[in-house]
């Protein structure tokens, strides 16, 4: 009889753990973890001559030219040159600051003008606060075409066809965009391959006469 009271007491005692552990660890069911938040959009304002306020270009509107401005600045390194060409060779400035929804965090300066290539400077001082050094860098070759589509006044080039970086020399020279000068040329050199079809042509067939005459005089 004492052996059974024990036995009950012992389950009894396990049950009734069981149970306060079970109270005690349950709890409110724990919430599903939160998506991380989306990246706010991309945004490009650009200032400067011919614009009477900042040209505001957003990526929900205008991908296509936020992307375009962002990639004229997005692949300089982290040191650049630390002087630039002479003042009076820059040409017109275009100030453009890149942002995170409406909260600016990169501002760079572009010459799309400058003698020798489009040029471009950092400032040390950024919208964000981050260190960086300042310093100039090439910029790509198509700077200029990037930022009148976006909507600065600048002229049209027509002969940029490359994005590459640096240089301001013409992708095609001077002389291969003139049409009449290349007809010219064919022309000229049409004229000299008949002229040497000729030659040869009368070569031939004096020498063919001069060993038909020799024959001739053999044969008598």
């Amino acid at each position: 009889m004492v052996r059974q009271m024990r036995r009950y007491v012992a389950v009894l005692a396990g049950t009734l753990a069981a149970a306060l552990l079970s109270l005690g660890t349950a709890g409110p069911a724990k919430a599903a973890p939160k998506p991380a938040p989306k990246p706010a959009p991309a945004g490009v304002d650009i200032s400067g001559p011919g614009l009477s306020a900042p040209l505001r270009l957003r990526a929900e509107t205008q991908p296509a030219h936020v992307v375009a401005v962002i990639d004229q600045v997005n692949f300089l390194g982290r040191v650049g040159q630390p002087k630039g060409p002479k003042a009076a060779n820059l040409g017109p400035k275009y100030t453009v600051v890149v942002l995170a929804g409406e909260t600016p965090k990169q501002t760079y300066d572009l010459y799309p003008k400058a003698v020798g290539g489009p040029r471009i400077y950092r400032p040390a001082k950024q919208p964000d606060s981050r260190k960086i050094s300042a310093g100039w860098f090439l910029g790509r070759l198509s700077m200029s075409e990037t930022l009148r589509t976006a909507g600065v006044p600048l002229e049209r080039q027509f002969d940029t066809v490359s994005g590459g970086v640096g240089g301001g020399e013409r992708v095609l020279p001077e002389d291969t965009l003139d049409p009449a000068k290349d007809i010219d040329e064919a022309l000229g050199e049409l004229q000299r391959l008949l002229l040497l079809n000729v030659a040869v042509m009368l070569t031939i067939t004096v020498g063919l006469a001069g060993i038909a005459l020799l024959i001739r005089r053999r044969t008598r």
